[in-house]
């Protein structure tokens, strides 16, 4: 394995911190996200970070890519960097003047399904290949958007992010994964953690749709190729809490009648704040819970057995049920 992987998580946090840098007063002057239904926060803070941790991704992998040379790796890289692109521009939009829920989707759909049939490989071959690409599309686009709706706390998404792609960037250097997926999981994770001072609680800055979009899309083709190459249950094991908080939720609303595309604070871990648990005290705990999912995952890769997998996909579905009932317990003391 080629040491790209290890020097690209400095020199994509060192990027991303500098962009952060030079872009703050234009996003203070232009880029300021108003408190809402959905906000943690009382005052109007600036975002679109994102545009820092983006571009950091695309110029370091860029870079390490025209280094190595062509190879069939660049055709992939290429699609998936025009679809980064994409949802950036997508969210940059978003977040200065809102779009509609179904222009957002149909672009959304539009560009997963280009990754999608993009990677080829078959993850469940008993299935028809259109009903596999469709549902592949379909899974793509909710993590897409569970990504955005879970970037609702400060420090959040780096407490997912960081866990996951510092996961896939290890099994990568250990020869569990590609050499693209790889370098773009080290690139993503720099990036996150050259963003991460700048969004530590109480934030000075968000990453903004600009940012949570194309992240959501990064991390699931990274899912994707890893499911695609035998890492079936580490890919569920990885994202396991943002999956059960987003879809939980959604359900829940849903079953209540309420309008799912509009701003809320009913996820759990918006739920915890409003019960009295500090923020950091909730980033924490999901952080700590992710390594958790990450070694179960990794555990899945090292001894790929049915009662391996079993025990560790009952260990993670536990701890995320246990993180998420205490989210849901109240805090405050009666008056």
């Amino acid at each position: 394995m080629s040491l790209a992987p290890l020097v690209a998580v400095p020199l994509a946090a060192g990027l991303s911190a500098g962009l952060i840098v030079l872009l703050r007063p234009l996003l203070h002057r232009y880029a300021l996200a108003r408190p809402n239904a959905r906000s943690s926060h009382t005052v109007p803070i600036p975002q679109g970070g994102g545009i820092a941790v983006v571009l950091a991704v695309l110029v370091v992998c860029g870079f390490a890519l025209a280094m190595s040379g062509p190879g069939l790796d660049a055709i992939e890289a290429l699609l998936l960097s025009h679809a980064i692109l994409a949802l950036a521009i997508l969210g940059a939009v978003d977040d200065i003047r809102p779009l509609p829920a179904s222009l957002r989707l149909t672009i959304q759909v539009a560009v997963v399904a280009g990754v999608v049939f993009g990677v080829g490989g078959r993850l469940v071959p008993a299935l028809p290949l259109p009903l596999e690409r469709v549902l592949a599309v379909v899974a793509g686009v909710w993590f897409v958007n569970l990504t955005n709706f879970m970037d609702g706390l400060d420090w959040m998404t780096v407490a997912e992010i960081v866990p996951i792609a510092g996961a896939l960037t290890l099994i990568g250097l250990a020869g569990g994964f590609p050499a693209l997926p790889t370098l773009v999981a080290a690139c993503l994770l720099g990036a996150m953690l050259g963003f991460a001072p700048f969004n530590r609680p109480v934030a000075g800055l968000f990453l903004g749709d600009v940012g949570s979009l194309p992240i959501g899309l990064m991390v699931a083709w990274l899912l994707y190729r890893l499911a695609l190459d035998g890492g079936f249950a580490a890919a569920i094991l990885l994202p396991l809490y943002y999956l059960a908080d987003a879809t939980l939720t959604l359900l829940r609303r849903a079953a209540r009648g309420e309008r799912i595309w509009q701003a809320h604070r009913s996820h759990f871990y918006q739920r915890a704040t409003v019960n009295g648990l500090p923020v950091m005290a909730v980033v924490t705990r999901v952080f700590v819970l992710n390594l958790w999912l990450a070694g179960l995952a990794a555990l899945t890769l090292v001894w790929p057995s049915s009662t391996v997998t079993i025990l560790a996909l009952a260990a993670g579905i536990g701890a995320v049920a246990l993180t998420l009932r205490d989210f849901s317990r109240s805090r405050r003391m009666a008056i």
